[in-house]
């Protein structure tokens, strides 16, 4: 019977006739189908997905006209609420249907990774924008006869902004989302690093001052990329998620140090900063236009996808299912400051980022001074730890995902994560201080730095999971713990080489202190919910 061969009815609604209990399980097919444009070309198979029923009722996310699982369109003609006569999926689900996991190359070509990869993207150009200055501060140092220690100054200058900013910026992720921020954060950081040229030819407090709003900018990018992957992700996927944000993060700082005396030999000292600037320009026009909040609003999501992540999401919080929560304007900090497990991921963060920001800052420079290379081959050694880092970094997030889907608890599962990212860069460092060459020293700075890529599926999953409504501002309150750990540890090292003439013993105190951060992550942190809301809890 030809549905079609008469104008269809003028109807508000797309009628689907009852599924008898012998239709295929896997597809539907659907007749009589009534339209409210005679325009539609009928849809002959779909994939039997839709909104679960905890959102029967509400209005519906999804787009007039949708792709499914398999590229047919399934239209709700001018409806504006789903309602669980729509679909025999929604009469007879239940809620308690399990979806099947989608395949290494769906979720490939999915929406959500789609998103994180333009967060690895803006994460790529953070680093990349930082990072400048480590092999910048080389020349300038010789132009402006600056010391050891003035020149930590200098690159702390960053630091001073990246203190003020992430709790603030955290507070904003949970109230605006994450989209919202991430997009001015990066309009506003690209502003100044193509300025810095402008701000250095002008004066030291200029340049300082401009270093100081890269820093205040960047500030949001994590806590904005921990929202958005809260969204986007089920827990079980969300370590692999991270692993793929954060290794754009590490090819950053790659990519800066190896292009930045490339630009610098042809375009100048300055060429790098105006070229990565531009670059943050145009991914802030592709990031507005081309991506969603969450996935309800995104005009491009297959009906399978939205119906996967949220199910997943409703079975990972049933108590919470199809309630809304709004994040407080002001958060209870001193409700979140009373638990241990907010110290274990400040403690945490506070060692990752002394660790980071020390080898970050100062590694051009240790190998430019302790093995005699120019500033280009510094660049290289330095860079290959952190392409190391990258790929690490989704392995050890895969890793993590797979351990969870085992059986492994989560509390356990970010306790392993954490030991290796921390125990095994302290135990790589010791080595690095009795590298006799610069080949050997990349090396154990390679194993350090890969090794310290399991974090990302300890501490730094761990915000999302104590607390998801606070995600944001625990990240906001780790990031300001690491930030200060990050300037002690950059203008430190400057002045204990001034001191004691000698990198080595600064990277046996970052073993140290690698060790006692372990310890402590081992003995407060949770991979359960922390009720931060019950006043007496």
């Amino acid at each position: 019977m030809n549905t079609f061969a008469s104008p269809p009815t003028l109807s508000n609604k797309l009628q689907i006739p009852p599924i008898s209990p012998s239709a295929n399980p896997k597809f539907l097919f659907f007749s009589n189908l009534s339209l409210s444009s005679a325009q539609l070309a009928p849809p002959s198979i779909t994939r039997r997905s839709i909104l679960p029923p905890f959102l029967a009722g509400a209005p519906s996310p999804v787009s007039p006209a949708i792709k499914l699982r398999h590229g047919f369109p399934l239209l709700l003609a001018g409806k504006t609420r789903v309602t669980p006569g729509d679909s025999p999926f929604l009469a007879d689900n239940g809620g308690g249907e399990r979806m099947e996991a989608p395949s290494f190359l769906e979720f490939l070509t999915s929406e959500r990774v789609k998103v994180v990869m333009m967060l690895a993207l803006a994460l790529a150009l953070c680093n990349a924008d930082r990072v400048v200055m480590s092999v910048a501060i080389v020349p300038l140092s010789l132009s402006y006869g600056w010391s050891r220690s003035f020149a930590g100054v200098v690159q702390s200058s960053f630091l001073w902004g990246y203190l003020v900013s992430p709790i603030a910026g955290g507070a904003l992720v949970d109230y605006y989302g994450g989209k919202a921020v991430m997009g001015w954060g990066v309009a506003l950081w690209s502003f100044a690093t193509f300025l810095t040229p402008w701000a250095a030819e002008k004066s030291l407090w200029a340049l300082l001052a401009m270093r100081a709003m890269l820093g205040i900018a960047e500030g949001v990018a994590l806590p904005s990329m921990n929202n958005m992957i809260s969204k986007w992700f089920p827990k079980a996927e969300r370590a692999r998620a991270v692993g793929i944000a954060m290794a754009g993060f590490q090819l950053g700082s790659a990519i800066g140090l190896i292009l930045s005396p490339i630009l610098m030999s042809n375009a100048g000292v300055f060429g790098p900063f105006v070229i990565f600037g531009l670059f943050g320009f145009l991914w802030v026009v592709v990031w507005l236009s081309a991506t969603s909040s969450i996935p309800e609003r995104s005009p491009q999501i297959s009906v399978y996808e939205l119906k996967y992540i949220l199910t997943k999401r409703q079975q990972s919080a049933p108590s919470n299912a199809g309630k809304a929560h709004k994040a407080r304007v002001i958060p209870p900090f001193k409700r979140l400051l009373s638990k241990l497990p907010t110290w274990s991921l400040m403690v945490a963060n506070a060692m990752h980022s002394w660790g980071f920001f020390v080898i970050l800052s100062w590694m051009p420079l240790y190998f430019n001074s302790v093995y005699h290379v120019d500033l280009r081959q510094a660049a290289w050694f330095s860079a290959v730890p952190w392409s190391m880092m990258a790929l690490v970094g989704y392995f050890g997030g895969a890793w993590s995902d797979t351990l969870i889907q085992r059986g492994f608890s989560i509390t356990l599962t970010r306790k392993i994560m954490q030991s290796i990212g921390f125990i095994g860069p302290g135990i790589a460092l010791i080595g690095l201080t009795t590298a006799t060459s610069p080949s050997i020293a990349s090396a154990w700075l390679t194993l350090a730095v890969g090794l310290k890529s399991f974090s990302h599926s300890g501490f730094l999953v761990n915000i999302q999971e104590i607390a998801p409504q606070y995600t944001g501002i625990l990240h906001g309150l780790a990031n300001t713990a690491g930030t200060f750990a990050a300037i002690l540890g950059t203008v430190g090292a400057g002045y204990f080489v001034e001191l004691f003439g000698s990198f080595r013993g600064f990277l046996w105190l970052t073993s140290l202190l690698y060790f006692l951060a372990a310890l402590f992550w081992n003995l407060f942190s949770t991979g359960e919910l922390v009720n931060f809301d019950a006043s007496n809890s």
